[in-house]
């Protein structure tokens, strides 16, 4: 790699002027800057040293690769005149520069907060749909199939408990969750969440305390108030930490925290956020009463827009809520949000599926049909940050199938039961009569996105493959380097790549880090350790060893080249916690000691200690696979490396 030109094209991509600071990691240049509008990304991507590019917490990262980023890094040091800065001092500088916003922040929290409870409320929903194909008239028949096969009535019955449970003692689930959020302890989480639900509450009935006449409403199916009186919970445990002494504060700060928030919960805090709760439900539900199938085709319009914003975080708080009406008393709407944001979600889908059909780059084909596939599946981030925006038409042509579809789907009454998958599988969530007009819908949604951007992408050919100009010096240079990697694959020998480290072996695609679980880096496996001993996989020479220790880069004698990342972002603690015992330009043998790393302190610093071991010249071979291993220790075998 020419170090020098690649950092001399990443500062004209993105413009000297445009760069506040850069650090840099042993794979990626950390950078921050003024505005990301400035950033020529196509220059980017096209550049053959920059293996990708993303942005994480007020930096922009451009992945180089061990061994190459340091050096592209002083390269643009020196170009730039800046001064080199750590990670740590990098992060400041990113956090200096952010501006506080409210209306974002509270998304986040409502989102940190469902997210983890999501799958119970999945089961739920889903168990109840499966007790809709029991119970529906009209769908298998005249009669529902508990009629016409009673036997299987107990197993209804049974479902219905199953599928109902979640829901009504809802404010447990989100009491654990926002407690872990707020800082306070989980289980006086649950307890609010249990005194908010306990069957002895009945609505209509009254405390008379100190002539006050207190409401025992029961708080089954709510969100809202269970969250307020959480936040409440929070801040006294926490404050009674702080005050009482230790001889005394494990019996009363619980004690206290939770009679307190009892009885402000029950005498105001209930009440009010219970009203709150019913006024917004209430409101979505008259703007789709309102406007009907205009108002869902104008929120169809308009969703992907909001997904980019990141404001459908907030959504699943008004879908539990519209879910829970509909499963309480079986009335009501039930979540029309779920609806529109399948037909959304399917038509980026399809728009991206177009753009696979239409581009003869391979790059681009290959992230085109792993997008599409994701989109169909609900996750539409890969369709709409890799190709859709990126060519900007494919996007407006799937609001437009978004629109339309969701209209219909309003027209006829189509509605969510549960949450779950909102694309194509979705129908497992869809009320059991809507079922087939929901899969129509998805079909039209993806039938016109596809179809509007197919047809406008034929005509503008230019858009998605524009004609790159190949002089003869670009051509020699392409045939010397594809000898040059014809050359080395023939020197390249199968191996093994052994565990270095003991402990639990997982696939680098559920590590915390987009960098390797994208195997932009390459292919390879991730450890989640439970020793601080690293030894060699492979018999070869260290080709980095940095000042930091958190990361090794290895050239083994047979070919591959070997990165051991020790931890995420460990970077940033500058070597603390790490130990080394090898140096740069030594051969090491397979199994001998590297250094070691002090796990429980990395956690207690707040980082991940997971390690990856990644094989960053996996385009070479034929393959690279993770042995199929959970629990491993030193010297077994992880990685199989095939050359043919």
């Amino acid at each position: 790699m020419d170090h020098k030109k690649v950092a001399t094209d990443v500062i004209k991509a993105l413009r000297q002027d445009n760069i506040v600071a850069a650090a840099h990691c042993a794979t990626r240049l950390r950078l921050v800057l003024k505005d990301d509008e400035k950033i020529d990304q196509v220059a980017l991507e096209n550049n053959p040293g920059v293996k990708g590019t993303f942005k994480t917490n007020g930096q922009f990262q451009i992945i180089i690769g061990p061994g190459d980023v340091n050096n592209v890094y002083d390269e643009l040091i020196k170009q730039t005149g800046l001064s080199e800065a750590t990670t740590e001092e990098l992060k400041k500088v990113a956090e200096t520069g952010k501006k506080f916003n409210p209306v974002m922040a509270f998304i986040k929290l409502l989102s940190d907060i469902f997210v983890p409870i999501i799958p119970a409320l999945v089961a739920g929903g889903l168990l109840m749909a499966l007790n809709n194909f029991l119970t529906s008239e009209g769908l298998f028949g005249t009669k529902a199939l508990v009629v016409t096969y009673p036997a299987i009535k107990g197993i209804s019955d049974m479902i219905q408990v199953m599928s109902a449970a979640p829901f009504i003692f809802m404010p447990i689930l989100v009491g654990i969750s926002a407690a872990s959020r707020f800082g306070a302890n989980r289980f006086l989480g649950a307890a609010v969440g249990m005194i908010m639900t306990t069957p002895g509450l009945v609505d209509g009935k009254y405390w008379d305390i100190l002539g006050m006449h207190v409401s025992q409403n029961n708080y089954q199916y709510q969100v809202i108030p269970v969250l307020a009186a959480v936040y409440i919970l929070s801040i006294l445990e926490k404050w009674l930490h702080k005050k009482l002494p230790a001889a005394v504060d494990f019996t009363f700060t619980p004690l206290i925290s939770l009679m307190v928030t009892g009885f402000l919960t029950f005498i105001i805090v209930g009440p009010v956020m219970r009203g709150l709760s019913d006024a917004i439900t209430t409101g979505i539900v008259w703007l789709y009463d309102t406007l009907g199938f205009v108002g869902t085709g104008i929120f169809g319009l308009v969703y992907s827009p909001i997904v980019l914003t990141g404001l459908h975080q907030a959504f699943p708080a008004i879908e539990t809520q519209l879910i829970a009406a509909f499963t309480q008393n079986h009335t009501g709407y039930g979540d029309f949000i779920f609806v529109v944001a399948s037909m959304a979600n399917v038509a980026q889908g399809a728009a991206c599926f177009a753009i696979f059909m239409l581009t003869k780059d391979k790059k681009m084909k290959g992230l085109a049909s792993s997008a599409t596939v994701s989109a169909c599946l609900g996750i539409t981030e890969p369709a709409l940050f890799g190709v859709n925006l990126k060519y900007r038409f494919p996007f407006f042509c799937a609001l437009i199938g978004s629109g339309i579809a969701s209209a219909i789907a309003g027209l006829t009454h189509v509605i969510a039961v549960s949450l779950g998958s909102a694309a194509f599988l979705g129908f497992l969530s869809i009320n059991a009569k809507s079922i087939p007009i929901y899969i129509a819908c998805e079909l039209i949604s993806f039938a016109i996105a596809f179809i509007l951007t197919f047809l406008y992408g034929k005509s503008h050919r230019q858009l998605i493959d524009p004609v790159a100009v190949v002089n003869a010096t670009e051509q020699i240079e392409a045939e010397k380097k594809a000898t040059e990697v014809a050359q080395r694959q023939i020197n390249l020998k199968d191996e093994i790549v052994v565990a270095p480290i003991s402990g639990e072996a997982v696939s680098l695609t559920t590590v915390n880090d987009k960098v390797f679980s994208a195997k932009l880096m390459g292919d390879g496996a991730a450890i989640v350790p439970n020793s601080g001993d690293v030894f060699a996989p492979v018999s070869g020479e260290i080709t980095v060893a940095y000042e930091t220790k958190h990361a090794y880069g290895i050239k083994s004698d047979n070919g591959a080249e070997v990165l051991l990342h020790l931890g995420i972002d460990t970077v940033e603690l500058k070597g603390k916690n790490f130990n080394s015992e090898v140096v740069q330009g030594q051969h090491i043998e397979q199994g001998q000691r590297l250094g070691s790393f002090d796990i429980a302190a990395i956690k207690e610093a707040g980082y991940d200690p997971t390690v990856m071991v990644v094989v960053t010249n996996t385009a070479d071979y034929a393959s690279v696979d993770r042995i199929k291993t959970q629990n491993v220790a030193v010297g077994d075998k992880l990685i199989a490396v095939t050359s043919h």
